[in-house]
């Protein structure tokens, strides 16, 4: 008599999995009027300038200075968080706090000769932007190096530009990218937010807009799954398919 074969029952988590929505691409749903990005790992390849700027404070106090792999781990937080994660354990809070100010007076120093747009990133932009999408950016790094880099590689681009400030916390909670929204005139689930990081595709779902993940960046296109992103994309052109335009763009 054979033995009835028993299925295993699938296991069970505490934690719930991120509620993703579904990209609907050619179908009139999928035609979004308002794109928000992040920034480093996103729009730009920062990196370099960071590793610069973060070895230039730590220098400054004496501190072990950072290869580019563990800058490239500790980013994505803000300022605060990076000096904090680069310098050794048990560092005073009034040490931390010093560094960052002369980390954050640097990087206005340096500028950013290092930095560069990724590929396909300027004329994605472009072509959004001519077809009616109203664009903004929401970042971690804080609000005046935002604003500077914004100014200096997509002046006139971008509607409603915001980084870490006083006036809401840091992603991923949704304040920021809620007021995003509505200076960007639309509501939460008609925007789509672009990010490289699983704080970017948090912030998307907990704010109600479309988490689409980018390949080129900062972290694993899975880790980005994981989090709940829609979709994650290989290269800019791709959001073209998420807007009421032809996908011409090279």
């Amino acid at each position: 008599m054979s033995q009835a074969a028993t299925t295993p029952s699938a296991p069970t988590s505490d934690a719930a999995a991120p509620a993703s929505r579904p990209v609907c691409v050619g179908s009139e749903s999928a035609a979004f009027r308002a794109f928000a990005f992040d920034l480093d790992g996103t729009l730009l390849d920062t990196l370099p300038d960071l590793v610069e700027v973060t070895n230039e404070a730590l220098r400054r106090f004496d501190l072990p200075l950072r290869s580019r792999d563990e800058v490239l781990e500790r980013i994505g937080s803000g300022a605060h968080v990076l000096i904090e994660r680069c310098m050794p354990p048990r560092c005073s809070a009034e040490l931390v706090e010093e560094v960052v100010a002369f980390w954050r007076a640097a990087y206005r120093r340096h500028g950013s000769p290092l930095t560069k747009p990724f590929p396909g990133i300027v004329a994605t932009l472009s072509q959004l932007g001519g077809s009616g999408c109203r664009l903004g950016v929401l970042s971690n790094k804080f609000d005046a190096g935002t604003r500077a880099v914004i100014g200096e590689f997509f002046p006139d681009v971008f509607v409603a530009v915001h980084g870490e400030c006083a006036a809401f916390p840091r992603k991923p909670d949704p304040t920021g990218l809620l007021k995003i929204a509505d200076e960007l005139g639309v509501d939460p689930h008609q925007l789509v937010y672009v990010g490289d990081s699983a704080t970017d595709m948090e912030v998307a779902l907990a704010a109600g807009a479309l988490p689409i993940g980018v390949s080129w960046g900062y972290q694993a296109p899975a880790a980005l799954r994981q989090a709940g992103a829609a979709d994650v994309i290989d290269h800019p052109r791709e959001l073209i398919k998420l807007a009421p335009v032809k996908e011409d763009v090279r």
